[in-house]
């Protein structure tokens, strides 16, 4: 065998399948070795290692699907291609639920064939990368705080309010887009605070009726209404000594408002139907994608418990303004989810990482936790590659079409623009950010060799390395792993 022949193993007990196949892979320089039968195959995994294996799902004694479950056990990482003459919904489902890597029918087209193997073959050139999250084990403390991750400034600063507020009892605001972590941001300050041995309640003010809302939050006394049977605690009551979290509380009744303006004043409240106050002692904190000034003028919120609510106030930024955060939360979800959803070790394929870290993220972490998800499911073992991604998230990152390019210009401009708005610096500190952003793009195109991208840019080496110092520009980032040239 040479040094670039991959070894391939077919399985099936027709004999001219086996012929056909050999034949056919061999004259790609590949070494092909058969079995004709699923015992037989499973002899030859013990002893070889393969770059792929085809398989037939109908065979004598041992047949494909089970021979796929046993080969999922001892090689997991083995990309295995079920074959059969009878393409039915059954057959595929169930193949594809066993973890086979692809399935193909007889008879198959050998372009087909060969495709399915240069995936197999790319995949395992992309080496696992060192892992770019902290042990847990390493870090000080017991408190679980995994889920929310970030290197990035803003979300230092996050950090850093967390720890100076989490030990007090004052009321906490947190606001932010969807999906950008409010709530784990709340269970993160209840974690670190004096009443984590007692309850952390959360209620979602968007998710009930108005109807309901009032009897979830202070509970009702029995036949308060049509349907109360029984007393009920509500969720501020079940909250007591411990920790209530208001989700999307701009969505909350102004009626409503104000008996928890009264609960966060005086510490005390009626059940629906009630005549006696029940005292609690509850940190209050409460989260909101929508602009509560805009609703105070609106006389949509009232304005005296925006002001009890918003003693301290945390802003979650959108994910794509933090985009060095998402190769971090990227493999924090892998990590989370890779022994649910996948087979064998797991990781980002260095295309798959850019692709990511050039995406909007509309729907922010929410929207990468799922595409991760999708990932893991699709690529099973190896390295997540782009086909593993949804269709319109690599369509949203190809800079081929002008059109798309604009868009995304356009977004980044007014996203800018959004948060910065002082006065004389807006045209300077704009053409910077972009610059920035392009010297990363052409340094991680060509590989950190900075002779090549200043050629590509139009400039001399020296003003490339003045502008990367200048700049900040880490090296790390996209050196190779020789010297840069």
């Amino acid at each position: 065998m040479t040094e670039k022949q991959k070894k391939i193993l077919v399985v099936d007990d027709e004999q001219n399948i086996l012929w056909v196949l050999k034949k056919g892979l061999e004259k790609k320089n590949y070494l092909v070795h058969t079995a004709s039968s699923g015992e037989e195959a499973l002899e030859k995994l013990a002893s070889n290692s393969y770059l792929m294996m085809f398989s037939d799902i109908f065979m004598e004694e041992l047949n494909g699907l089970q021979l796929l479950e046993k080969t999922r056990r001892i090689s997991p990482d083995l990309k295995i291609v079920m074959m059969t003459a009878q393409d039915t919904m059954n057959n595929t489902i169930e193949a594809m639920r066993l973890g086979a890597y692809d399935y193909i029918t007889k008879p198959f087209d050998f372009d087909e064939v060969y495709r399915l193997i240069d995936q197999a073959e790319t995949a395992q050139s992309i080496s696992e990368p060192a892992s770019v999250l902290p042990d847990p084990k390493q870090e000080a403390g017991t408190q679980d705080t995994s889920a929310i991750i970030g290197k990035s400034k803003r979300m230092q600063e996050i950090f850093k309010t967390i720890g100076q507020s989490a030990g007090s009892d004052l009321s906490v605001l947190i606001t932010g887009e969807s999906g950008t972590g409010k709530e784990m941001v709340a269970s993160t300050l209840h974690q670190y605070s004096h009443r984590n041995d007692q309850p952390f309640v959360c209620i979602n003010c968007a998710a009930i009726s108005r109807e309901l809302l009032e009897s979830e939050l202070f509970g009702h006394e029995r036949g308060a209404f049509t349907g109360a049977i029984d007393t009920k605690m509500g969720k501020f009551q079940q909250a007591d000594r411990g920790t209530i979290f208001l989700d999307e509380i701009g969505d909350m009744e102004l009626s409503l408002q104000a008996k928890i303006l009264r609960v966060l004043q005086n510490n005390e409240f009626y059940r629906v139907g009630g005549k006696k106050p029940i005292t609690v002692d509850v940190r209050v904190i409460a989260a909101t994608n929508q602009n509560l000034l805009d609703m105070m003028n609106l006389k949509q919120f009232r304005e005296d418990l925006y002001h009890r609510l918003n003693v301290i106030q945390i802003d979650m930024p959108p994910l794509r303004e933090r985009m060095e955060d998402v190769p971090l939360l990227a493999n924090h979800f892998i990590h989370r989810y890779a022994d649910s959803l996948s087979c064998g070790k797991i990781y980002l394929s260095p295309d798959v990482e850019r692709i990511l870290s050039g995406y909007h993220w509309s729907g922010n972490i929410r929207e990468l936790e799922n595409v991760i998800k999708r990932a893991l499911m699709l690529a099973l073992s190896g390295p997540i590659l782009p086909e593993h991604l949804p269709p319109h998230l690599q369509e949203d990152t190809t800079l081929n079409n002008d059109e798309q390019w604009d868009d995304r210009l356009n977004r980044l401009i007014q996203d800018f623009l959004l948060h910065n708005n002082e006065e004389g610096t807006l045209y300077e500190t704009l053409i910077q950010k972009i610059e920035k952003h392009l010297f990363e793009i052409l340094l991680s195109k060509n590989s950190g060799k900075q002779v090549a991208t200043a050629k590509a840019l139009g400039i001399n080496r020296n003003t490339l390395k003045r502008k990367i110092d200048t700049m900040k520009i880490s090296p790390k980032k996209h050196k190779p792993n020789s010297s840069t040239t």
